[in-house]
């Protein structure tokens, strides 16, 4: 019985690392232009992963993804299908902003995603959950849009998949708030039957 918490114990240690190489990372140039450094948070062992884009300016600030305004909204979201974010793991492409929140470069998405696998590797979740097309184009390409399979399930590699509309539209268009609504009813119940 005593495996359970070695092994979370493990990987809590893995994830503890890897934030700490993030946190010293100049891999590429927005390690000269970050505030801080923003690895990711969460349970070592959640049943879903949210992987945005990268940080914004309070994720910059704080060190923490997603504390800014779409943020909050995720959390809100969240908490309305019986979720909760100290359930999940939390994380970008990218660990650190890129200026003025224009979308990563291909040479910062390459010098970070090994990050991103690692954590992936170790946390080993049920779903991981993409918010928005830059993260639906990291895993898949230019093959789907998220207006075409938000809310679906994709596979690759044995691993499922749902993309969502990133919160942050929902910002901007609040039409989406009840898409991203709907698609979390999805998710939620699908961990569920996983889990039960």
């Amino acid at each position: 019985m005593a495996l359970g918490p070695q092994v979370s114990d493990l990987k809590e240690t893995l994830l503890a690392s890897i934030a700490e190489e993030v946190m010293s990372c100049q891999n590429c140039k927005l390690g000269a232009t970050r505030t801080k450094a923003v690895p990711g948070v969460g349970s070592a062992y959640a049943h879903i992963c949210f992987v945005g884009e990268g940080p914004g300016r309070e994720e910059d600030l704080s060190g923490i993804p997603f504390v800014g305004q779409a943020g909050r909204l995720l959390d809100r979201m969240l908490i309305a299908e019986g979720l909760s974010r100290r359930d999940c793991y939390i994380c970008n492409i990218v660990k650190c902003r890129p200026p003025n929140n224009r979308v990563p470069e291909p040479s910062e998405v390459a010098a970070c995603s090994l990050y991103l696998y690692a954590q992936l590797a170790i946390v080993e979740p049920e779903v991981i959950c993409l918010l928005g097309n830059t993260a639906l184009r990291f895993f898949f390409g230019e093959q789907y849009s998220i207006g075409q399979v938000h809310g679906t399930i994709l596979v690759k590699d044995e691993q499922r998949f749902m993309p969502i509309y990133h919160p942050a539209a929902a910002l901007r268009n609040p039409q989406y708030v009840q898409v991203i609504q709907s698609d979390l009813r999805k998710l939620a119940a699908l961990i569920q039957r996983t889990v039960d």
